[in-house]
Order: C-alpha cells, then structure tokens, then sequence
C-alpha cells in the first residue's frame, strides 16, 4: 500500500499524525499532506505545537499565536502560542476569584501563587493540550493534520489524556458526594434546594473535552499516525522502540514512511567519494527498514537539493509524497 492508498482507501480517518525524532521531516510532510488534500476539495487544517514554529518557515507566513491562518483554498495553517494560553489562564483564574469572593482585586499572596505556578513546566504542557483539546473537538474541518512534537514529548502528551481523565473522574467522585451530604443538610435544615453546582458542573465539562479528544486521537477508525524515520541506525532504533511505546497508549500507527533517501542511480555518475559513501550506508540501512517495518512502509521520499519552504516546494512534495510513486528502492 502506497501512502496516497494510506489515506483514499479510509476517508473515515479525519485525524492524521506525523511524528518522530526531531529535524526529520515531519513538519515538511505534514505541510504537504495538508496542501494535497486542500487540493482534492478537502477543508483541511495543519497545525502545531512546537515552539520552532516550523510551519511558519515552510508557508513562509507568520503563523504563530494567530489562530487559522488561511494559506490557500479549502487550507488553514496554525501555530499554538503555549505562553497565550497560559496568560489565558491567569486570567479566567483572577477572574473566578474575584468573581467568587467579591474582591476588588487579586491579594498579592494570591498572585504570586498564580504567577510561580504558570512558570511551571506542567503548566506549559497543560495549556498546549487545552489548546489541541479545542481544536479537535471543534471539528470544523474535514481534515485535520497534527504535525507532532519530538517523540518524547509527543509520549507525554498522548498519555496526559489518561493521566487527566483518572485524576478528573476522582475529583468528580469526591465532589458529587459531597453534593450528596450538602443536599442531605439542607433538607434537615429545611433549605432551599441547591443551586447548581457549577464546580462540579466544570469539572465534567473538562472531563468530557478530554475523554473526546483522548478517544479520538487514539481511534483506529478516525485517526492515522505516520512515523518519520531516515536510512540511519540510531533512527531505526530509536523508531523501533518509540513504536512499541505508542503501542502501549494504543496510539493507531498506519504505517511509516522514509525521507531522505540519495536516489541510487547517482551510483552510475561521476560524483564525490563522501556521497557514494553515503549511498551505501544508506542501502544497508534501507535493508534493515525493509526487514523491520515491512509492508508498513508506505513512501519513499528522497533527498532533496534545498529546503521545502514556499508553496511551490511544499507542491513539489505532495506530488512526490502522493503521485509520482514511492516503490522501494532497489537493493
């Protein structure tokens, strides 16, 4: 199966993925996915979290923290802004303080837990999921291309949805007894009925974002994830292994497809001894990927003379990634 059969044959998978170890082509591949079905009439939008902000290199337009950005027809490009969301936050928080208790401002001691607490890690991660978290659930388009960060963090990532849902499901727990006792009171008292109990009610609201999201990108129906790897050993390893732990958050791998690859035929011509060099290291890494990953190859992509940046090269791409063919290179 080619990488263009890939995606035809399962019109149901609206969710794609690229991912990987950094510098490899992902952000490159995901641009012209996104560029290919844009031109076979498909809404599509491509979006990112990595800081690089790459796809702004690629479309060569400044995409970062604006939301959708129309590229071309029926094609949005977007770049999340981590740091945005995350004074989003302080925000809706001061907010809801001043809102509950009736302050006219934030006491200092307050703001300076919200501010130590935004320059967190854990902080940074969280906004960039809420963010993905309402783009996917959103569901405005009729594709939509993740281009992924570095494989470590994508791991982290894909298992914040569990870790989220199981911590969420045991506030709620907790908090609908509680509602239970308070209720309980009440009518001893001879109270009026509760109100509804908007801290409960938000709590379920995030609940139901993220279990919607975690179902989708891990939906072997409606999501496709694709591993970028390269002729060389450490990748091979480090693909073998990365694969193995998508497994286990039962992340739906379609299949994979390799860049970079020095067209043999350069063999017969008159070129340097580094790169005839390097064409026979790759055949002997190439070798290996056949022997490893199979039938679950689903492209070739070879080596280009400059970088994909502008419409014109991102074009250039999908024509190679989706029409031109990608069988196997000869041993």
């Amino acid at each position: 199966m080619s990488l263009r059969q890939a995606i035809e044959q399962h019109p149901e998978r609206r969710y794609i993925m690229f991912g990987g170890k950094g510098g490899l082509g992902k952000t490159t591949f995901s641009a012209a996915t996104a560029f290919w079905l844009a031109r076979h009439g498909h809404k599509v939008l491509v979006f990112s979290v990595d800081p690089q902000a790459s796809l702004s290199d690629i479309f060569q337009r400044d995409l970062f923290g604006k939301g959708p950005v129309k590229i071309i027809e029926n094609l949005w490009a977007q770049e999340i802004d981590a740091d945005q969301r995350v004074r989003e936050y302080q925000e809706e928080i001061r907010r809801k303080i001043l809102d509950m208790y009736g302050f006219e401002k934030v006491p200092d001691e307050i703001e300076n837990y919200i501010q130590a607490a935004s320059a967190e890690p854990a902080m940074e991660e969280s906004a960039i999921f809420d963010a993905v978290v309402d783009i996917v659930v959103q569901g405005s388009y009729d594709y939509y291309i993740y281009d992924l960060v570095p494989l470590g963090h994508a791991l982290y990532y894909l298992s914040m949805a569990k870790v989220y849902d199981e911590w969420i499901q045991k506030i709620t727990k907790l908090r609908e007894e509680m509602r239970e006792y308070e209720e309980v009171v009440r009518v001893l008292r001879r109270d009026s009925m509760l109100e509804e109990d908007k801290i409960l009610a938000e709590l379920q609201y995030i609940r139901h974002r993220i279990s919607t999201s975690s179902s989708i990108l891990t939906d072997r129906e409606k999501t496709a994830f694709f591993f970028v790897l390269v002729p060389e050993e450490m990748i091979i390893i480090d693909t073998r292994k990365a694969a193995e732990l998508f497994a286990r958050f039962d992340v739906p791998i379609a299949g994979y497809v390799v860049n970079r690859v020095i067209p043999r035929q350069l063999l017969g011509e008159n070129i340097p001894e580094y790169l005839r060099n390097r064409i026979q290291m790759q055949e002997k890494y190439l070798a290996e990927i056949r022997s490893t990953f199979g039938s679950q190859i689903l492209a070739y992509v070879p080596e280009l003379e400059r970088d994909v940046t502008g419409l014109p090269m991102i074009e250039r791409m999908a024509r190679i990634m989706f029409e031109d063919g990608n069988s196997a290179p000869q041993p």
